[in-house]
């Protein structure tokens, strides 16, 4: 299937020439890069008939492309912005996620066709696969409070409902004029929103553009009364709509939104959604007869209609890649907006840091409490600190302490062999690994009971990647895996033993040789199989434990062995709270905890160990793959340095497209052990 307008490339033929007069088609990389991806050869000079003129959508400059194609018999291609586009306007200088690239019309302009009107209109859309694509985007991008524009917080405060939602636009937006409307039409849609609903509370809900003083709106604080207040902040649409009895819009794309979110707006210009059913138009466009479905709108709309763009990849891709790129985009700028002061940050971790967390604001570095506090209070700045490193803050009053730590998915290479992180988790709560204080990972365990059908199948599919790929959390090469002998395997991970996770989350057993003599008291007859920790075996970690003591209980020990291959050979896991505990899980095999690891105590491990009273939730696999893997750790991609899906890093992963670390990395890194010193996570 396409993923872009319909007959919209080049196809399998030469790219198509497209003579511009818009310097913005040469000068917006972005815009051009797409285009040129979907088959079109932006040229100069004067088109033949065969030849395309390329215009952007209805702007003050597409009449110099008009007359040309005119003048030439020339076909005119109309760009637009898709309806997902970036997190601030494009007036801000934010390049698109994708394009509406038409060969008839603009799909704002009522006067004629445009090919998503044709779409819409004439289209089986009946594809029972395209439709539950469209309802699973749209759960996502509901989810993650995406629009077209995005620099809002979804936990903003709201007006008070119940009432009634009135959407401003910018004065000359094009989709004004071209949809039947002008600056009269805003005026007559109060009138008839505070006509028909007397007594009821009006909202205003400015335009992002007014907001950041591009262009006026037609309403503005001075139409406030005591029954209409005017809306600039930037607060979600998506949880806007949720206190709206009603909404009435002339042509924005709200308009648009507000369908997927349970309205049938009252509609007083003529935009792309009316006419089908779902809008009350006051201006009905009489060609539009046919009735659509909301999964069969946003699937023409959505779906086959616009040219997606994936910026991580570089390549035309479909919407639910560039809901990935948007998504990891929007939220690393939603959390970092207000900017970071990182304590105690080593220098080898201020590069990765700044990747992940600086692309909105600068990270600023300080080396004392005191002087950090101080920066984060002044400059209204959260606190960033290595979570093994935050206990010894204190009380920091008024200012938020997110605590930082390595991803589950992290590298090729080992953490304390200063290879960069491929994710890192951000915890405004807690920290995962400490089973004593609630995390914001639980927090997402626990609403993940309430998850789609489409992002638990989005969980599954990742589930099957990683046990396909032998993913895991190091990814190293491995040594070749001997032969295993008969009978009931159990796997048990050595830890370091100084390891946060053990200090926090473990009891009376809280070591290895404690571990494998449990074991095997409990399992007399099995064959037990000792993997040493990787970072012990590299020699950058404390806590070697004798392959000597270790036969002691185990009839086996593995060094340098791949997990990925261990756990698919293997009946069971035992473990204090090794990561691969919960790897184990990903891969169907039974795992029993003696401590309390962040996976334990939710009904997905037989559980040995004093886990919280609070985790009383009981999330499906998938639910919990979900929140662990997608929800709660960041992810960059190591090419294009972009914030990124975790699917896009296992295909990094699986395709080696990682770049190798620094020869010096392992020198350094003992070094650095030797100098620092004091107690790491691994």
């Amino acid at each position: 299937m396409s993923y872009g307008p319909m007959d919209n490339a080049a196809g399998g033929e030469s790219p198509r020439r497209l003579f511009v007069f818009n310097g913005g088609f040469l000068t917006q990389g972005r815009v051009r890069r797409i285009l040129e991806l979907s088959g079109w050869n932006i040229s100069l000079g004067k088109p033949g008939a065969k030849d395309w003129v390329g215009v952007w959508g209805k702007s003050p400059t597409s009449p110099r492309g008009e007359a040309v194609a005119s003048a030439t018999d020339a076909h005119i291609l109309r760009v637009e912005d898709s309806f997902l586009r970036s997190v601030h306007p494009g007036r801000d200088g934010e390049a698109p996620i994708g394009l509406n690239i038409d060969k008839t019309g603009v799909h704002f302009d009522s006067s004629a066709p445009s090919d998503l009107e044709t779409l819409l209109a004439t289209a089986a859309l009946d594809d029972a696969a395209v439709l539950n694509r469209g309802r699973d985007a749209l759960a996502r991008i509901r989810r993650a409070h995406l629009s077209k524009y995005n620099a809002f917080d979804p936990e903003h405060e709201l007006p008070k409902a119940p009432y009634v939602l009135v959407i401003d636009q910018s004065r000359g937006d094009a989709s004004i004029e071209h949809g039947g409307a002008n600056a009269a039409t805003f005026a007559e849609m109060l009138v008839f929103a505070l006509t028909e609903h007397p007594g009821n509370r009006i909202v205003i809900k400015g335009h992002p553009e007014t907001a950041a003083g591009h262009r006026d709106g037609h309403f503005s604080v001075n139409d406030e009364t005591d029954r209409v207040t005017y809306l600039a902040d930037p607060v979600s649409p998506w949880a806007l709509m949720e206190g709206a009895t009603a909404v009435y819009t002339v042509s924005s794309q709200l308009g648009f939104e507000a369908i997927f979110a349970g309205h049938k707006p009252r509609v007083f210009g003529q935009p792309f959604y009316s006419g089908w059913g779902l809008t009350l138009d006051e201006n009905p466009v009489a060609r539009r007869e046919r009735k659509l479905t909301r999964a069969q709108l946003f699937a023409g709309s959505m779906i086959l209609y616009p040219t997606w763009y994936d910026p991580t990849r570089d390549q035309i891709c479909p919407l639910e890649d560039a809901i990935s790129a948007l998504e990891a985009k929007v939220r690393a700028w939603r959390e970092d907006r207000a900017g970071y002061t990182a304590l105690g940050m080593r220098r080898w971790k201020r590069p990765h840091l700044n990747r992940f967390f600086g692309q909105s604001q600068r990270v600023r570095y300080v080396s004392s409490p005191e002087k950090a506090l101080l920066s984060a209070r002044t400059g209204g700045r959260n606190l960033l600190v290595w979570a093994s490193h935050a206990d010894g803050l204190g009380d920091t009053g008024d200012v938020p302490v997110i605590r930082v730590e390595d991803g589950f998915i992290r590298s090729r290479g080992l953490g304390a062999g200063l290879v960069a992180p491929l994710s890192l988790v951000a915890d405004d709560l807690g920290i995962y690994y400490d089973p004593n204080r609630e995390s914001r990972l639980e927090r997402l365990i626990t609403a993940s009971v309430n998850l789609d059908t489409g992002a638990l199948l989005r969980a599954e599919k990742l589930m099957r990647q990683i046990s396909r790929a032998g993913i895991s959390k190091y990814n190293l090469d491995p040594a070749p895996l001997p032969d295993l002998p008969d009978g009931k395997k159990i796997l048990v991970p050595g830890q370091v033993e100084d390891d946060a996770s053990i200090l926090k989350g473990c009891g009376d057993i809280s070591c290895n040789i404690d571990l494998l003599a449990r074991t095997r008291a409990d399992n007399p007859a099995a064959v037990i199989i000792y993997k040493p920790h990787p970072d012990v075996e590299a020699g950058l970690r404390e806590g070697k434990l004798t392959e000597q003591d270790a036969l002691k209980y185990a009839d086996l020990v593995v060094n340098n062995a791949d997990p990925a291959a261990l756990l698919a050979q293997v009946n069971e896991v035992w473990t204090m709270t090794s990561l691969l505990g919960f790897e184990a899980l990903i891969r169907g095999v039974p795992v029993t905890c003696v401590g309390a690891p962040f996976y334990a105590g939710w009904g997905l491990t037989r559980d040995l160990g004093d886990v919280p009273k609070r985790r009383v939730a009981r999330p499906e696999l998938a639910a919990f793959v979900h929140a662990c893997l997608i929800d709660y750790p960041r992810y960059v991609d190591p090419i294009s340095g972009r914030p990124c899906s975790v699917e896009l890093v296992l295909e990094r992963l699986t395709n080696g497209g990682i770049p190798p670390a620094g020869r010096w990395n392992r020198v350094l890194a003992k070094l650095q052990g030797i100098v620092g010193g004091g107690r790491r996570r691994g």
